[in-house]
């Protein structure tokens, strides 16, 4: 069959940060970008989740370039009987179904959030309130679609009443909890440390180990983007100050290699080759080796990483790092969520037609969580900085300084 290059697919956009003089995108664009691009990864990398970019070509007669349907057709509900699940076509997965979940905890929260809230928030909502559910044709609860690591937040916080603090203790380390993770960096846009600590304790709630740690990343990665300066490098720069043990030396390791493409088709494998000496889940994705997703200090998920480079082989263009990442294959529709949340925060257009396609296919409104977080943004910008000028005058009092006031 003949094998398209990834390369060959429409190239209008802007490149890395899209900014010209008089141009920057605002905070509202940088966070609609965000949320509707990971969104549309989701959705894009969900029907090829799982396989390596060889099946994928194989089964698509060439690369993915877009909204493709289930892998198994008209058979998606039995076919995988632990995932019965409508892959494809549009349908966002549990990745957008917990970041919108996340966005309505900010919005009743409407100030920072902490492993408490997920418990007094998130959980009761997943529990509790039924929704459209894409991939389940149904209306039901989130609980009944979101996957065994994320109903792992249910079973500890609600019925085995954990310290939410710790209740990541002991589950799989994933990266469950970082998928959903961008509204915390759009939170704290353009402050990417502020985003790294509130994300660290939002999903110590959920994960531990470079799990937790991934879920910091991402969010930092989230923020960093959202400056006015953003570049892909310089967000991959934040990242790296930031982040520990094997997961800084996966990032900075698979960005090195990322950098030294000049597309992601040439990148596909490499950038695997690179993230393989930190990924514990090992070379078949479908069947983990023995020590997969064990706490460690030496590992890392192999999602964020990999996002990251996407985003550096693609230049920071959000079609070319979305479909790099759904052609990588294993996790992609998660690697295609971060790629997207981080390439859309730096300005890079999301494809209308993509958009309007998985909006209309997932009955959903991609662009209302967007604007509820920009204001709940606006309103925690201005509260942050009620507080750092009750804490100037009250250190300026103590003869600390002087108060810039």
């Amino acid at each position: 069959m003949a094998r398209e290059n990834l390369e060959e697919t429409e190239n209008t956009e802007n490149t890395g940060n899209t900014e010209t003089p008089g141009n920057i995108p605002s905070l509202d664009e940088r966070i609609t970008g965000a949320l509707v691009g990971a969104a549309v990864g989701d959705a894009l990398g969900g029907p090829v989740e799982g396989y390596s970019p060889e099946q994928i070509a194989e089964r698509h007669g060439g690369r993915v370039h877009g909204i493709v349907g289930p892998w198994h057709g008209d058979d998606w509900r039995t076919a995988r009987p632990l995932a019965p699940y409508h892959k494809g076509d549009g349908h966002v997965t549990d990745d957008t179904l917990m970041t919108h979940a996340l966005v309505r905890v900010y919005a009743r929260v409407r100030d920072h959030l902490d492993a408490y809230a997920i418990a007094d928030h998130l959980v009761p909502d997943l529990m509790t309130n039924p929704r459209w559910i894409p991939e389940l044709e149904a209306e039901t609860i989130p609980l009944h679609r979101i996957f065994l690591a994320e109903k792992w937040l249910a079973a500890r916080l609600h019925y085995g009443h954990v310290d939410p603090r710790e209740a990541g203790v002991g589950n799989i380390v994933n990266c469950g909890a970082a998928m959903y993770m961008a509204p915390v960096g759009l939170v704290n846009a353009a402050h990417p440390a502020a985003a790294y600590a509130e994300a660290l304790d939002v999903a110590g709630a959920h994960q531990s180990s470079y799990g937790r740690e991934a879920a910091g990343v991402f969010a930092a990665a989230v923020a960093a983007a959202c400056a006015p300066d953003a570049t892909p490098d310089s967000v991959v720069a934040v990242c790296l100050s930031l982040a520990k043990d094997g997961t800084r030396e996966a990032v900075e390791k698979v960005c090195e290699e990322a950098s030294r493409h000049a597309d992601v088709e040439s990148a596909l494998r490499p950038l695997r080759e690179a993230v393989a000496p930190y990924d514990t889940v090992g070379p078949d994705y479908r069947s983990p080796s023995l020590g997969a997703r064990r706490p460690s200090r030496l590992h890392a998920i192999e999602e964020l990483p990999v996002a990251l480079g996407m985003v550096v082989a693609a230049r920071g263009l959000f079609r070319h790092a979305v479909l790099g990442a759904v052609n990588y294959g294993r996790d992609c529709d998660s690697i295609a969520t971060m790629a997207g949340a981080v390439t859309g925060a730096l300005g890079s257009p999301v494809p209308e037609e993509w958009a309007k396609t998985v909006a209309e296919a997932s009955r959903l409104d991609l662009w209302e969580p967007a604007a509820t977080l920009t204001a709940v943004a606006r309103e925690v910008f201005a509260r942050d900085v009620e507080r750092r000028r009750a804490h100037e005058r009250a250190f300026a009092r103590l003869g600390g300084a002087g108060c810039s006031d």
